[in-house]
């Protein structure tokens, strides 16, 4: 891989997390575009790293990329008054992960239709969800 193709992957990983980001910046969500920019460019960076060290040291690499992932969201996620915060963030953080992660293998179809995935899913499954949580109030 030479150093175009690197820097490429780099700003492609970054691209793919900000565009998740500035959707839930645009909703006013407390995680947002930078957050998700700079994991995606994380990932990133270690999924490059991990393919300059061969397979096994590679699956350990991203391995323990899923696994700090798992802590940082861990820290997104609230309980208040009978109610759970950010697990729809966190869950797109950790796939914002994967999509770095895919970029800096060189899986780009694959980051891309799954940014697109979490794009619609965020903005789409919403009014859907809001949809049956008002016939399920209307018949109570």
């Amino acid at each position: 891989m030479d150093y175009i193709e690197i820097i490429y992957r780099l700003f492609l990983g970054t691209s793919l997390g900000a565009l998740i980001g500035a959707e839930r910046s645009f909703l006013k969500k407390y995680i947002g575009l930078r957050t998700f920019a700079l994991v995606s460019l994380g990932a990133t960076l270690f999924s490059i790293i991990a393919t300059k060290f061969g397979i096994d040291p590679s699956s350990r690499i991203l391995a323990n990329i899923i696994l700090g992932i798992g802590f940082l969201g861990g820290g997104i996620i609230f309980f208040e008054k009978e109610r759970i915060w950010g697990a729809t963030t966190a869950a797109a953080l950790w796939v914002t992960a994967a999509i770095g992660a895919a970029v800096g293998q060189g899986f780009y179809l694959e980051a891309f239709v799954t940014t697109i995935l979490v794009i619609l899913v965020l903005s789409i499954l919403p009014f859907i969800e809001n949809k049956i949580r008002k016939d399920e109030q209307d018949h109570l």
